[in-house]
């Protein structure tokens, strides 16, 4: 044996081993995974009993002294509710006007300013009227002209009839003056009729405002050449107050609001922004429409808004609320105090320190409040930390903020 072999001895596999040397090998190798399994299992031991721990302390200190559920609760009350049906709506103006030329001619001036809010009759455009003057005075000289015809005419046949009366004339003579007044009577007709067409032109060329509203931007400037069938819009006024909106109501729901609008009650309508939380403008319900819509199986509704505060705008969207009903004597209580599971609605009724669930049917839900039966006015009922009361649960109640952690929509 060389030198580097007793140095470095060659351990032979387990394979070549002696049989007793063999056996020891594999039984030392099961005692060290047995030992490995052994400490991987009181590690895992030992994180299961620290979560639960900390569990059972959060538990405790949750729930206070005693095992008690600290909470907030609220005394279902009697009164009246609103029945409502919600839409979209957009807000239009009961006139819009886009104001075209009917005369040909240059843009004179301008009289309202961009955003203005004018009154009916006020002056708007002026358009170079000369032309149309001069053809209005050439018609008065023609009314006036044939206006002395006929009375010459009807002179001559006063004096025919005298003297028809004494036979001084034939008869044809007479009835020929009397064809030639009603001639002339059709020529001052007609006259009269270019006075006043030429009249209207010269009118047609001073725009005025034809009711209260709004006008937009300015849109022609002095010196602008319009046409009469251009269709260039001169000028936009919409009407601000009052205003109205339209909305869609389901065609289900005109059982609701066509008794009403028969007996002519007034029903409310109320505007809310956007986001449907704040309420800018209340009016009534002007009409429905005549005839649904058999694509959207909807009928179109027209509330009517004064719009003292200038709260709505036109084309504006707006959230529609529709009181159709009230509900009178009803029981009252806040959304949140009512708890699902399933189809099936209840709450915890809170008697002597103790959570009761009792069952209840939900009714109209206005907002924050509902109408319940189930349980009588004077009842008090939780509304917060659902996620930790069961039936029969030991209760303490608080009027203070209950940490968001602790409410819970529905109970376990």
């Amino acid at each position: 044996m060389s030198a580097d072999q007793k140095a470095h001895p060659v351990i032979a596999p387990d394979h070549q081993l002696p049989a007793p040397q063999k056996k020891q090998s594999i039984a030392f190798r099961i005692f060290v995974w047995i030992v490995v399994l052994l400490v991987f299992a009181l590690i895992f031991w030992l994180v299961l009993r620290k979560r639960d721990n900390n569990a059972a302390t959060a538990a405790k200190n949750s729930r206070g002294a005693g095992g008690q559920v600290t909470l907030n609760s609220a005394t279902a009350q009697k009164g009246d509710i609103g029945v409502y049906i919600d839409a979209i709506g957009t807000v239009t103006p009961v006139y819009t006007a886009s104001i075209t030329s009917q005369v040909n001619g240059i843009v004179t001036a301008v009289h309202y300013k961009e955003g203005q809010f004018v009154r009916k009759g006020d002056p708007l455009i002026d358009i170079d009227d000369r032309t149309y003057k001069a053809t209005l005075l050439q018609a008065q000289g023609t009314l006036e002209r044939d206006q002395n015809v006929l009375g010459q005419a009807q002179m001559d046949l006063q004096r025919y009839k005298d003297a028809w009366a004494r036979n001084a004339i034939p008869k044809q003579t007479l009835d020929d003056q009397e064809k030639i007044v009603l001639q002339d009577q059709g020529t001052v007709k007609l006259d009269e009729g270019m006075v006043q067409y030429d009249q209207v032109q010269v009118e047609y060329c001073h725009i005025a405002a034809p009711f209260n509203g709004k006008v937009g931007l300015r849109l022609v400037d002095p010196g602008n050449v319009v046409q009469s069938s251009g269709g260039t819009t001169l000028a936009v006024i919409t009407q601000i107050q009052p205003i109205t909106v339209i909305f869609t109501i389901p065609e289900d729901s005109l059982g609701q609001v066509q008794p009403r609008l028969r007996k002519n009650a007034k029903l409310t309508v109320d505007a809310f922004d956007r986001a449907g939380q704040k309420k800018i403008a209340e009016g009534t319900l002007l009409t429905l429409d005549n005839l649904v819509d058999t694509t959207t199986g909807t009928v179109k509704a027209r509330g009517l808004f004064d719009n003292k505060d200038f709260s709505l705008y036109p084309n504006e969207f707006v959230n529609i609320r529709l009181l159709v009903d009230t509900i009178h004597n009803a029981t009252l209580i806040p959304t949140a105090a009512i708890q699902h599971n399933g189809q099936a609605a209840f709450v915890y009724v809170i008697q002597e320190n103790v959570a009761h669930m009792r069952s209840v049917k939900v009714g109209v839900a206005d907002g924050v409040t509902s109408q319940v039966t189930g349980i009588n006015p004077g009842d008090v009922v939780a509304v917060t930390s659902f996620d930790k009361l069961q039936d029969n649960s030991k209760v303490t109640i608080s009027n203070k903020p209950v940490p968001a952690s602790s409410q819970g929509s529905n109970a376990p």
